[in-house]
């Protein structure tokens, strides 16, 4: 079973995963022609910069250190056209919704509803980039 502040720290792990390869998606679709994909990925950049600052203050709140991020992380290739920009995008929002289901069950009260809100706005935001609604965002279906 996972412990509050592990699950916060994944989550803080995951959100700084997300930064860095949203950050290389943004300059990746920066030389395409203005579309929605790029205010998505503006949008969703901003989001989890946010997030992880949150995380942060909540683990520290906690008396813990925050984990670092990686100094890198993989990008898969090709990046070059809009719909590979717009699929690897859409898998780091996926990401994040199931890490985020796995912090709402962590979780109670206050920082729950804060998991349930990131859960919710993440999974709305997949729609940027070409996803769909789901009943269960965040949970494995079968």
């Amino acid at each position: 079973m996972t412990t509050r502040i592990d699950a916060l720290q994944q989550t803080l792990a995951a959100e700084h995963a997300a930064l860095f390869v949203l950050a290389a998606l943004g300059g990746r679709a920066s030389t395409l022609p203005s579309s929605p994909m790029r205010t998505g990925l503006d949008t969703a950049y901003s989001q989890h910069m946010e997030r992880r600052d949150q995380l942060r203050r909540m683990i520290t709140a906690d008396g813990s250190d925050p984990v670092a991020a990686e100094p890198a992380y993989r990008l898969p290739t090709p990046l070059t056209t809009g719909a590979q920009i717009a699929a690897e995008a859409l898998r780091v929002e996926r990401a994040c919704a199931t890490t985020y289901a796995a912090l709402v069950a962590a979780t109670v009260g206050v920082e729950r509803r804060w998991a349930i809100d990131a859960l919710v706005t993440t999974a709305v935001g997949e729609a940027a980039f070409g996803g769909r609604p789901e009943a269960l965002p965040g949970l494995a279906t079968t």
